[in-house]
């Protein structure tokens, strides 16, 4: 039996805790940290620190990922990749993604400490891009490792116009600030660029299993007391861009029956979108997150209005019925008020199931951990549904508190990362001996 040394999971959440703040954030008050930012680059730099101090050899793969190796008794077998996601949402909270890592590499220290090792090697991801919060497209970097990125979006920049290429080049252009151990794995950085995702992806037959920790982001196990519940699976996503244009006009001289409002149009068609959800009594849920009028004046007619929309469900036939339902609304209003409107589809990623006997592992190391089986659906997306196109996937969610995510008041018990952390070891050491065979 692997034994955790303590205090792993308290260890967990002060790391996290310590990347909440500058420079691990781009914003002065709150923790903001985008994809290939400075506050992303000392991330890097400070967990691969704490990877080597783990056991591992760490690098940077051509998507910026951090990425740390601990070597197993059979050095050419596939990896155990375990990991989650750096980056975050503006004005997030300090667990979503980074607590997935910090408990990895718990893991790691973990074993090393007790001079274990597995049948296979152990590599521990970082991701740089889960939440598409600086990129207008979401887990760009674990899509880049499973090898399903569409090159288009390569082309794709940031709202201050940066392309994501040229912001790859700027992130890796010294390697001065990394410590000890960690190289990037790129032999020309002048040619960094498109082709640098596509050296990130896995070579077929490397990756035995994905585990993803991650809190819940959700209230089923605080209501129901429990520390940790075993993922079925992530539900289905497609998220939109949609743009509504109407006439910017004098808002006092502009009689309102000869107006082109597009924001009074954009407001008629979210209310749309907020009644199809709710009457499908289902899984189903849709959002409009952000929403932007133009010209962004008091005294003048909006002329046109830009806003998202993310469209999720359990099952895809659901979820594509429901967002066709939504788009047939959109396409009525604007034609009832004379509007024009222009959507696109920027993200579109299918149900993904975890896989059955790495979930019966997962229950087992539950037991084992003196806790209870629980299993449940994430309505949230995250770097496993992605991976899943490359090997078979397991994932563990921890208690948040009052399930709040996405905001400065996310909050883990430490106890809970201790018992995180114990059914993760489990889950590997079951996994051992069944590769032991």
């Amino acid at each position: 039996m692997v034994s955790a040394p303590l205090p792993g999971g308290a260890r967990a959440v002060a790391r996290c805790d310590m990347l909440g703040v500058a420079p691990y954030s781009d914003t002065a008050e709150g923790l903001y940290r985008g994809y290939l930012t400075p506050a992303h680059r000392a991330t890097v730099d400070q967990v691969g620190r704490w990877m080597v101090e783990a056991g591992m050899t760490v690098a940077l793969d051509h998507a910026a990922n951090l990425v740390g190796r601990y070597p197993g008794s059979d050095a050419d077998a596939p990896a155990l990749v375990i990991g989650s996601h750096l980056d975050s949402v503006r004005d997030g909270g300090c667990y979503d993604g980074p607590l997935g890592v910090m408990l990895a590499i718990e893991c790691v220290a973990a074993l090393n400490a007790q001079g274990l090792r597995l049948p296979f090697p152990i590599e521990v991801y970082g991701f740089g891009d889960e939440e598409g919060s600086r990129f207008p497209a979401a887990m760009l970097t674990s899509r880049a490792v499973a090898g399903t990125l569409e090159a288009d979006l390569l082309a794709i920049g940031d709202a201050d116009g940066v392309p994501l290429t040229s912001a790859l080049r700027l992130f890796n252009a010294d390697d001065a600030s990394l410590c000890a151990g960690l190289t990037f794995d790129v032999d020309d950085r002048s040619a960094l660029g498109i082709a640098a995702f596509d050296l990130a992806r896995r070579p077929a037959g490397t990756t035995l299993a994905y585990l993803e920790a991650h809190i819940e982001q959700g209230p089923v196990l605080e209501a129901e007391g429990l520390a940790v519940g075993t993922v079925t699976g992530i539900a289905a996503q497609l998220r939109y861009r949609i743009e509504v244009i109407g006439t910017a006009g004098h808002a006092g001289t502009c009689s309102m029956p000869l107006r082109r409002d597009a924001l009074a149009g954009a407001a008629e068609m979210v209310l749309a979108i907020e009644t199809i959800a709710r009457d499908a009594a289902s899984d189903l849920v849709a959002t409009v997150g952000t929403i932007e009028a133009l010209p962004g004046a008091a005294n003048v007619i909006a002329g046109s209005v830009r806003f998202t929309l993310d469209v999720r469900a359990g099952d895809a036939a659901r979820r594509d019925a429901a967002a066709e339902a939504m788009l047939d609304r959109i396409h009525a209003i604007a034609d009832a008020r004379g509007l024009d409107f222009a959507i696109e589809r920027i993200h579109d990623l299918p149900a993904s199931p975890c896989d059955p006997a790495l979930m019966d592992l997962l229950d087992a190391a539950t037991v084992a951990a003196g806790q209870p089986v629980r299993r449940l659906v994430s309505g949230a997306g995250h770097d496993a549904m992605v991976m899943a196109a490359l090997c078979p996937t397991a994932m563990l969610f921890v208690r948040c508190k009052d399930g709040i995510s996405h905001n400065p008041a996310e909050h883990v018990d430490p106890a809970d990362a201790e018992i995180a952390l114990r059914v993760m070891l489990g889950f590997i050491e079951r996994l051992g001996a069944a590769h032991a065979e």
